[in-house]
């Protein structure tokens, strides 16, 4: 089969939406009429997003996600049920919130600073002085770093480029995350998971998943791993994608496309293909 579009699927960072159908009725069946939290907010948008590209018959050779996004990537490539994705998410939330009220931390993006540069100070910065990992290998342009916050001030001070703090709940992707990580590996195991019936790229480190438990270990290993999105891109590029269109509000993973300036790849919002 030839492989010329992506639909890929923001975590995050990025904002949730209205949604509605049968997404907005399952969300409501899981939470009922609270509040919808942060993360199932994303998700929910990227997936009624996903089915407005569908209506228009504008639909994936292959699925990414960034973090969270891999759920709704999951869901897209047909190993993941809605129902089943609502409730992990959902539980993805409460778990990680609670992790980050017991071990408080952050994350800051590093623009313009060599990725390699960025992991070397990570990599030597004593283990006594505080928790802090490279989170996200985004772009060759922008990396981020994720821990305590005392860590992250001192990891900066001996890293070139603009530091820029992240709006986001906790230190993801980091070892503050550890009893979310095991909590949800526990739910994993015990749900269901189809083969897929699309290639999924894995975020960790760009594989391609193509059997149900590949795609389960995959969503299992990614709260305490790297997300490394230059190997997803890299990957596309192998495979022939032409084009990636990204199924969320703000268009974060079009912006950070520019910054691969070798790859030919033409980046498109959900929002406006369908406006």
């Amino acid at each position: 089969m030839e492989i010329r579009r992506a639909i890929v699927f923001p975590g995050q960072g990025t904002v949730g939406g209205e949604v509605s159908g049968k997404i907005r009725e399952v969300v409501r069946q899981q939470i009922g009429d609270g509040d919808v939290p942060y993360q199932l907010s994303v998700f929910a948008r990227s997936v009624d997003l996903l089915y407005e590209l569908g209506k228009h018959e504008i639909t994936p050779d292959v699925v990414a996600g960034h973090s969270l996004g891999e759920y709704a990537a999951a869901h897209a490539a047909g190993s993941l049920s809605l129902e089943d994705g609502v409730r992990l998410v959902a539980e993805r939330d409460r778990l990680m919130n609670e992790a980050s009220e017991q071990n408080p931390g952050g994350m800051v993006a590093v623009i313009k600073a060599d990725p390699q540069e960025v992991a070397r100070a990570v990599e030597d910065f004593p283990e006594e002085d505080g928790v802090v990992v490279a989170a996200n290998f985004n772009t060759p342009r922008q990396t981020v770093i994720s821990g305590e916050k005392s860590a992250l001030e001192a990891v900066g001070e001996n890293i070139k480029g603009r530091k820029v703090p992240l709006e986001v709940a906790g230190a993801f992707h980091s070892p503050l995350m550890l009893e979310a990580s095991l909590a949800m590996e526990y739910l994993l195991e015990g749900t269901e998971f189809g083969e897929p019936e699309i290639p999924m790229v894995s975020g960790v480190d760009g594989a391609v998943l193509a059997t149900a438990d590949d795609v389960r270990l995959a969503l299992r290993n990614q709260m305490l791993s790297s997300v490394r999105w230059v190997e997803v891109i890299a990957r596309f590029e192998d495979l022939g994608v032409r084009e990636i269109v990204e199924a969320g509000e703000g268009g974060t993973l079009v912006r950070m496309l520019r910054d691969f300036r070798s790859v030919e790849i033409e980046g498109r919002g959900a929002m406006g293909l369908l406006a």
